[in-house]
């Protein structure tokens, strides 16, 4: 009887910062698969708070007691994915925005690679949450302890020590008058 291939999934995204969302969709997608590889990448569209080391290092801390792999890579998700012989992406919806941004590339990565998309709901406690939302209320100054509902505590203290440098730095100085 021939060996059944094994099914190898790649979760790709920024991360930035990594949520409890996140990670609800990768616990759950950890049983579908018999590999899940997170794949955390660059988009050159948004601004990161984080480094993609500082994201990889955390992700790799809250992932440590899991059979999960995390790599960061660049360029084209479709090429990582190939390059890792996966069979499909995982990807998180959190609601009909997301779907319909997530169909048209689960069907470009289809045609372009042959690859499959697996979609997960998020859960309702994390339907609201956005990486970018989080990055937005940081920058002004929110409380970053507010969002323990929706962060690993990891997170939030990169976060607090982040907004702490913001603190500190010296204001740069005013340009010379001419």
């Amino acid at each position: 009887m021939p060996t059944r291939a094994r099914k190898i999934a790649v979760f790709p995204g920024q991360f930035d910062p990594i949520t409890n969302g996140h990670l609800d969709v990768i616990r759950r997608g950890v049983g579908l698969f018999d590999e899940l590889i997170v794949a955390v990448g660059i988009n050159p569209e948004k601004r990161e708070m984080f480094s993609i080391d500082e994201r990889v290092s955390m992700m790799r801390t809250l992932l440590r007691d899991t059979a999960v792999r995390v790599e960061q890579y660049t360029g084209l998700t479709v090429d990582f994915v190939r390059q890792a012989k996966a069979t499909a992406i995982l990807r998180g919806i959190r609601d009909v925005s997301d779907l319909r941004y997530e169909f048209q590339l689960a069907l470009a990565n289809r045609a372009v690679g042959g690859v499959e998309t697996v979609f997960i709901m998020a859960g309702d406690q994390y339907a609201l949450t956005s990486s970018s939302l989080i990055r937005q209320v940081v920058s002004l100054g929110g409380d970053v302890q507010q969002l323990s509902a929706i962060l690993p505590e990891i997170v939030i203290a990169k976060l607090r020590q982040k907004q702490h440098l913001a603190d500190i730095e010296p204001a740069l100085p005013d340009a010379p008058a001419n």
